[in-house]
């Protein structure tokens, strides 16, 4: 959706941010209006460096201008035609100066930007149900009074340098006139004499608290760099780590860089002031001299402090990440990745001076079969403010490859440790050298771990890696991570599984969801955050079909099929069996939820509730929906034309509430397709797998389709009131319509051909204990299957209860 177009939509005290922004003749709302699709398409920050590209934007503005004038006329809207003329004079001031023009539209461009992006983090922090942080906590409050006190005492001293000066200068004078006049007169001589030592007591004294308010100055900056590296630059860094893996924290660093910038701005002139003090010794000095005593110590803590602020001030702004990949820090070799670093010291003066040259594993582990690459693709770049939309010092790394270097097997080593290729924890490094008035320094910013993988297949395991470490590890470098992984708690790992699902689908998980998963990891509890959760127990317990497996199989289906209908809160999710059958048998008929599958990777299902005929709540429920059914017909078409046909009556669809009480159309209605019924263009699927008829406790998949045309396009089997459907009470029955004839189904010991149902097969089925693969238990922790052998040349007969 286009930007402008987003905005519009924003609530309303956005909205009003939006107006008040407009608020000025610079670019007027209407222009940006009518506009739109032309002023965002365009390159205005080339535009603001390139004077002749500036000038083609210019003229084809104001020929958009006399475009919509024109369309104005022609509907005879006068006020418009009016406003229009008139901005189109007002832009002609830029026709000297056309860069200025595009500066400013860029310049609303991202104030837009900035609107959309609080909007958007408003909604994240709404959504994970937080209250939304200050924007301003009391520590960075207090940060903001000790810098302005800074920059005051700073200001003060620089006045006190020109105070110094001039006081030097005085006696300088006085002293040469002193010695050049040949005074006879012992006693205009004697009283000079004084007036002299006067002005040297006086002059050292300005000296000495010239000293001293430096050394105040660099107390109070070693306290702001205290705070801003062991503090606020380490909460950063923590804040990017969580946003790594899906949290809605915020990561900007334009503040970061303007504390950065304020400190170290303050320290070079504290620098300049010495250098003007050792200026000024050497034009006059005398016994004792402070400035001779203390200079030099001086000099030795601004170089230190300044030192300290540059080597914390070179940061990875965006992590390593591939294009197409699953999340950052995952990087699969030959393929190109992107990777920003950023200078948090902004001096424009050395805008494209500062080259920063990329490397890889400088301190890698001497562990057997630990692999290295080279980094191969453009690997020096310079810092650059052109690169940065908010005009930071970056260089911005679009083109890199990894490739594996040939070293016989990856080499002994001197450990046995041995990890997977997912846990190897592999480090970028960028180096650079800040230079600026004499002042020099070598400088290395180092990305977060990141896994490197040879195919697609490792991508799922090598994502539960970054997860773990970010997740867990207070040491972006330690690369031996999973030599020793550590567990988990429960609330942590909760959490990190809520921000999967809110970065996915920008709505996370509520305590009731996350307290199935809580429930299947550790069973029932009263209260599970003392809970642990092995590393194992994630990714590497019931291989293939890890807890990670499963749970990302439900992300993926989720954010491809089911992303609005999760967002708006009508899928229930992470529900058990148990829990599921306990909430609908105390609704009315009709009521129905959505689960996911416990045992179908990426399975959806719903269940709802019928009435006996000896009035009691039965529960029933579909075999689960994959990804094989959902990219052909939307889950709520599914749900809008499941039907079931009771013997010698109309179709009926079983499901009419969402639970709680929600009418079905009026939870599902805005996203139904416009057409229905024959003309649905889902009409074939809807026909062939979603009608089942009912005969005397037995429900029977029936293709109004004719028979040729079902068997002729090879259908796929039907999902039906079997698989999942078994889990529930009742028995389940075989449906076997007349004049069917049945496949072998390789679940049981031989055919089913007896139109009525088998005794043997009732048996199989009314007896679970009898399959192969499943076993049931109570409802608390009942596994799906699903009778996925039992088809027919037909559409698929499935089962119901009695």
């Amino acid at each position: 959706m286009a930007q402008w177009d987003r905005l519009r939509q924003l609530p309303s005290a956005y909205r009003q941010q939006l107006h008040e922004l407009y608020d000025r003749d610079a670019l007027p709302m209407d222009v940006r209006h009518y506009l739109a699709p032309w002023i965002e398409k365009q390159e205005w920050q080339r535009a603001a460096r390139d004077d002749a590209f500036a000038m083609v934007l210019f003229q084809v503005l104001l020929e958009n201008l006399d475009i919509q004038h024109s369309r104005f006329v022609q509907e005879e809207s006068f006020l418009l035609q009016h406003n229009i003329r008139r901005y189109k004079q007002n832009f002609q001031r830029y026709v000297d100066d056309p860069c200025a023009l595009a500066t400013t539209i860029l310049w609303f461009l991202e104030k837009e930007k900035e609107i959309l992006e609080s909007a958007e983090l408003a909604e994240k922090v709404q959504l994970l149900q937080v209250e939304p942080e200050a924007m301003e906590t009391s520590s960075q409050q207090d940060l903001e009074r000790k810098l302005a006190g800074l920059r005051n005492e700073v200001q003060c001293m620089e006045h006190t340098i020109i105070c110094l000066e001039e006081q030097q200068d005085e006696f300088d004078f006085k002293y040469q006139t002193h010695k050049l006049e040949a005074v006879v007169d012992e006693a205009r001589k004697n009283e000079q004499i004084r007036a002299l030592q006067l002005l040297v007591n006086k002059l050292n004294d300005c000296r000495k608290s010239t000293l001293s308010g430096l050394n105040n100055i660099l107390d109070r900056t070693q306290d702001i760099i205290d705070v801003l590296v062991k503090k606020e630059l380490v909460e950063w860094q923590r804040r990017q780590q969580k946003a790594c893996i899906g949290a809605p924290d915020n990561v900007c660093l334009d503040q970061l860089e303007k504390w950065f910038s304020c400190v170290a701005v303050c320290l070079f002139q504290v620098w300049e002031f010495l250098t003007k003090l050792e200026e000024l010794v050497g034009k006059v000095s005398y016994e004792n001299d402070p400035v001779k005593a203390q200079n030099p110590t001086l000099q030795k803590r601004v170089d230190t402090l300044l030192r300290d602020l540059l080597k914390s001030s070179f940061v990875v702004e965006t992590q390593p990440s591939m294009p197409q990949g699953k999340g950052s820090l995952v990087l699969r070799t030959n393929v190109q990745f992107s990777v920003k670093a950023r200078l948090l010291v902004k001096f424009p003066e050395l805008n494209h001076s500062m080259k920063v040259d990329v490397s890889m594993d400088k301190e890698a582990p001497q562990i057997k079969g630990y692999r290295r690459f080279n980094v191969l693709g453009t690997k020096i770049k310079a810092l650059n403010m052109a690169e940065s939309t908010n005009g930071g010092m970056v260089a911005d790394f679009r083109h890199l490859t990894l490739k594996e270097q040939k070293s016989g097997g990856g080499g002994k080593g001197v450990s046995d440790i041995s990890l997977s290729v997912t846990e190897e924890l592999h480090i970028i490094y960028f180096n650079t050298v800040f230079e600026l008035k004499g002042f020099s320094v070598e400088l290395q910013a180092s990305t977060l771990p990141v896994v490197i993988i040879s195919n697609s297949s490792q991508q799922q395991s090598a994502w539960a890696s970054v997860l773990w470490f970010n997740m867990l590890s207070q040491d972006p470098k330690d690369v031996m991570f999973f030599a020793n992984t550590p567990a988990a708690t429960w609330p942590q790992f909760g959490e990190m599984l809520s921000w999967q699902f809110l970065s996915a689908t920008k709505r996370g998980l509520d305590g009731t969801q996350l307290e199935m998963i809580a429930n299947k990891l550790f069973g029932k509890k009263p209260n599970y955050d003392s809970c642990t959760v092995p590393w194992s127990k994630f990714t590497k317990e019931n291989t293939p079909d890890t807890f990670w497996v499963w749970f990302d199989g439900i992300l993926m289906m989720v954010k491809t099929y089911l992303e609005d209908l999760w967002r708006d809160g009508l899928i229930m999710g992470f529900v058990t069996k148990g829990k599921e059958k306990s909430l609908l048998k105390k609704k009315k008929r009709g009521t129905f939820l959505l689960r996911f599958s416990e045992s179908v990777i990426g399975g959806i299902t719903f269940s709802w509730v019928e009435i006996t005929v000896t009035g009691e709540p039965d529960v029933k429920t579909v075999q689960p929906f994959t990804k094989v059914d959902l990219s052909q017909i939307p889950f709520h078409e599914i749900i809008r034309n499941f039907q079931i046909l009771e013997a010698e009556n109309v179709p009926e669809n079983p499901l009419l509430y969402l639970y709680p009480d929600t009418p079905k159309d009026e939870a599902f209605g805005k996203y139904y397709s416009e057409k229905s019924g024959e003309d649905s263009p889902y009409i074939k699927y809807i026909k062939t797998k979603l009608v089942f008829v009912s005969k005397e406790n037995t429900l029977e998949a029936r293709s109004p389709m004719p028979s040729d045309m079902a068997q002729g396009e090879g259908l796929e089997p039907m999902n039906g009131l079997c698989g999942e459907a078994a889990e529930q009470d009742g028995d389940l029955y075989p449906l076997t319509p007349p004049l069917e004839s049945y496949d072998p189904d390789p679940m049981m010991n031989g055919s089913v051909v007896d139109p009525e149902p088998p005794q043997d097969l009732l048996m199989y089925l009314n007896n679970p204990n009898l399959f192969d693969n499943d076993l049931l238990q109570d409802d608390q922790s009942l596994p799906d299957f699903s009778l996925q052998g039992f088809n027919c040349l037909l559409p698929q007969s499935c089962g119901s209860f009695p």
